[in-house]
């Protein structure tokens, strides 16, 4: 998983959604995670996921 600072994530926004296709990507701030971003079809994926072990 990548990691991104949140200043990084803000003025490289196309760049974290670049990598974010490829595998997700952590962003902190003040080194701490905040955030991450994935591709869709991984949160389609892990919703789907979700909906199987509830039932």
């Amino acid at each position: 998983m990548q990691i991104l600072s949140a200043k990084d994530a803000k003025y490289n926004f196309g760049k974290l959604i670049d990598m974010a296709r490829a595998e997700p990507v952590t962003v902190e701030k003040h080194g701490r995670a905040v955030v991450v971003v994935l591709a869709v079809e991984e949160y389609e994926r892990l919703k789907a996921i979700e909906v199987g072990q509830n039932g």
